[in-house]
């Protein structure tokens, strides 16, 4: 409808501006400013390609169980061993019926993540599975040990950025149950949302009772799942018996799962930005299908974490150019392409340390990606390829966060956003600092927590106090704070150490270990 035209003199017919709003609003709900590398017919061309491959090659699938399913309802034989051609109908099936939203419940409801937000923007998650740890009062480096969990949770629990959290691999516990020593701690240490990562097949259930009990039991959690669980490719195109069951089970007390494809560019992907995007549709779709089947109504997340090979060394890169560029695509098509939440690294670097390129890398991948689309930016936390977590990093992380999720809500454009009247009868030499317009919206600027903004008066007085600094003195006083209402009570955290306990006496069993070589996990 064209906006209504009245005359002026000597101007013509212009456009009369759209009447003011009646309340000033800075930013513009839900609307977010985005980048794309895709155009439609990229998109058409990948969907069609993911889809080719998934029904003309397949895709393996190593648990006996699963596969006969899928199998019944409507897969084919493959050529080798285990694998399964996905025909388009079931696929299309799958991609229209899955939901395409999430509730991520806390322990209490005002943690609760509903994704896509309302706002259009994103929440961030912290890293997982790394098993190095930089000490945030001394700044050493050192093994990740079971004790380090309560401080890792108690400075997450703080950061306004941080929707939900990680376990991560812990040392000092016996190797192959890790994931669940270092679950229950972070369970019995947060009031907002795990995530769970499985590390052996059997390890599964353990993972499972441990949830049930922090929720109250199994009707508790299918009404309020206070986890949601990540189900893996082993890339190329193949499922191991571990994420299947992992997925099984998601489905049966109603976790969504976070639909994780991991291609190496060079290594288990092809070397190009295109081919490791194609890689990670097909993997993606091919869990999209098996979440239809074995784990009917529950949110997938799609979760392409893309790596590069440095040819030079072999060692695998998440913040290298190809790998911010394999990232910011992949995001665009699960969104654009698929309709599907979307989840990856929006945090982490390739350094050990978190130092100057640490900040220049998780800047560039944390904005990139956040303007792809994705819902959940996750890596908070993490250094050197994800494999060490430094609670201060993850402090500058949050802050960096709360910067993104600005930069990337589209500011409101009105009359009442420009000051319009104000604006057009300024005499000269005038100035807003009196304005009413000034004094509503002053307070509404990002106002950092440990980015400094110091003249250098300050800077020198302060003797030379830097970001690093603050966010290290932030970080320790958050360690230092009283717990958060909403914990696990002391008996049920009692019951989740006998569970802990149960897995170590049956996973470490000979018998386990026998039953474990003569299948593929």
């Amino acid at each position: 409808m064209n906006a209504p035209v009245r005359r002026r003199p000597g101007r013509g017919l212009r456009p009369e501006p759209a009447a003011p709003t009646d309340a000033f609003h800075l930013i513009h709900a839900g609307r977010r400013a985005g980048i794309s590398m895709l155009d439609d017919g990229d998109i058409a061309r990948i969907r069609a390609r993911a889809l080719d491959v998934l029904e003309s090659h397949g895709v393996v699938i190593r648990h006996a169980q699963g596969r006969a399913a899928m199998l019944r309802a409507g897969a084919h034989e493959g050529a080798d061993e285990d694998r399964v051609r996905l025909p388009r109908e079931l696929v299309e099936q799958a991609l229209r019926e899955t939901p395409k939203s999430a509730v991520l419940c806390g322990k209490r409801p005002s943690r609760d993540l509903s994704l896509p937000r309302g706002d259009g923007g994103f929440v961030m998650r912290t890293g997982t599975g790394a098993h190095g740890y930089v000490d945030p009062e001394t700044g050493a480096y050192r093994n990740l040990h079971l004790n380090d969990v309560p401080t890792m949770a108690a400075v997450a629990n703080h950061l306004d950025q941080v929707g939900f959290i990680a376990h991560p691999f812990v040392h000092g516990v016996p190797e192959l149950t890790s994931d669940i020593h270092g679950y229950a701690a972070m369970l019995a240490h947060t009031d907002k949302h795990c995530w769970i990562q499985p590390y052996n097949t059997e390890n599964v259930e353990f993972l499972m009772k441990l949830t049930v009990l922090a929720a109250g039991g199994e009707a508790a959690l299918r009404a309020r799942p206070i986890a949601s669980c990540i189900v893996c490719s082993f890339t190329p195109l193949e499922f191991k018996v571990m994420d299947t069951e992992a997925m099984i089970q998601s489905g049966r007390y109603g976790l969504p799962i976070h639909a994780c494809s991991l291609p190496s560019a060079g290594g288990t992907a092809p070397v190009t930005c295109a081919g490791m995007v194609a890689m990670a549709a097909a993997e993606i779709v091919a869990m999209v299908t098996k979440a239809h089947v074995l784990a009917p109504g529950i949110p997938v997340i799609a979760t392409p974490l893309m790596f590069t090979l440095d040819m030079r060394t072999g060692r695998a890169l998440q913040s290298c150019v190809e790998s911010l560029q394999s990232a910011a695509m992949a995001i665009e098509f699960m969104k654009r392409g698929l309709g599907l939440l979307a989840h990856s690294y929006g945090s982490g670097s390739d350094t050990p340390d978190v130092d100057a390129q640490s900040m220049a890398e998780r800047t560039l991948i944390g904005q990139t990606v956040a303007l792809a689309g994705a819902d959940i930016l996750g890596g908070v936390g993490q250094l050197e390829c994800a494999t060490v977590f430094s609670p201060v990093q993850a402090v500058l992380d949050n802050e960096l966060g709360g910067m993104i999720r600005r930069f990337v809500a589209r500011p409101e454009v009105s009359d009442e956003a420009m000051n319009w009247r104000e604006l057009a009868a300024k005499p000269a030499g005038a100035h807003f600092l009196d304005s009413a317009h000034t004094l509503k919206n002053c307070r509404t600027q990002f106002a950092p927590q440990v980015f400094i903004r110091d003249n250098r008066d300050g800077y020198e007085a302060s003797g030379r106090r830097t970001t690093l600094d603050a966010a290290r003195e932030l970080c320790l006083d958050l360690i230092k704070r009283p717990p958060l209402e909403g914990l696990p009570r002391e008996d049920t955290v009692r019951e989740m150490a006998a569970v802990v306990a149960a897995a170590d006496r049956y996973i470490l069993d000979p018998a386990t270990a026998q039953r474990r070589s003569q299948s593929r996990v």
